[in-house]
């Protein structure tokens, strides 16, 4: 007997079911940041963000109490920072590096305590950064390209006694699609669009780090007065009106 029209045959297979959204922990002391990253993360079918902390040690609590899929961590955070936190979070959760830090020691001892990836802010777009997650959760590392060069400029320079485990330093470097899908092509970041000048970005860096305009202008050998005529100028091309504003859109987070 045929079916009308219309109606789906008895033997054709129901679609497989959605999988459950990966459950995210963000650890990171700037409260935009985790704003930020939370509404990015949780606004999608695919991701939420289950927990939120503030250092290393709530991280570890909230990673006991809520068994996420992924921690997304940031280096530097008082009391308990990352790098502290890192060997102990890899034993609950895939941990992701998340953070504006990209010095090569840094780098490397992230990757040396078992970090399954490292993100630099400003490197990659959402769309990035949830693929990265999926990867990591399944064992597949990545690293942006700021981290990439930090990490490669030491192995040039003679592979130091706390190098990466074997396994992270293969796939990032014979992998070279890692790291091309993690950023546009040089030049086409979204940065760019915002035409900051190199002083104008240098500084913007700064204010996004937590400094204030004093510590702006000893850190760049400027006067405070100037300082506030870059931000004044900042503020403009970034369409913001508060420091918060503009750190949000300079992070990738508005």
């Amino acid at each position: 007997m045929r079916s009308s029209p219309g109606t789906p045959r008895p033997d054709f297979p129901p679609p497989p079911p959605a999988p459950p959204p990966l459950r995210l922990l963000v650890a990171d002391d700037n409260p935009v940041v985790r704003a930020g990253l939370t509404a990015l993360l949780s606004d999608r079918a695919d991701t939420t963000v289950v927990a939120e902390a503030r250092d290393g040690r709530e991280a570890y609590e909230a990673a006991l109490r809520h068994r996420p899929d992924v921690v997304l961590l940031d280096v530097r955070m008082p009391g308990v920072d990352g790098i502290s936190a890192l060997p102990h979070l890899v034993r609950l959760a895939p941990v992701m590096m998340l953070t504006y830090s990209h010095e090569a020691e840094t780098v490397r001892e992230a990757l040396r305590l078992g970090a399954g990836g490292y993100l630099v802010h400003g490197e990659f777009t959402t769309e990035q950064l949830v693929r990265a997650v999926r990867d990591v959760r399944e064992g597949r590392p990545h690293v942006t390209p700021g981290a990439a060069r930090a990490l490669l400029t030491t192995l040039r320079e003679g592979a130091p006694a706390h190098t990466p485990p074997q396994r992270l330093v293969d796939t990032t470097i014979s992998d070279p699609t890692t790291l091309s899908r993690m950023q546009p092509p040089m030049g086409q970041s979204f940065r760019s669009g915002f035409r900051l000048s190199a002083r104008e970005a240098e500084i913007m860096d700064l204010i996004a780090s937590g400094m204030t305009n004093q510590q702006i202008a000893a850190a760049c050998f400027i006067s405070e007065k100037t300082v506030k005529n870059h931000i004044n100028r900042i503020f403009a091309k970034l369409h913001s009106t508060t420091r918060s504003q503009a750190t949000a859109k300079w992070l990738g987070v508005a």
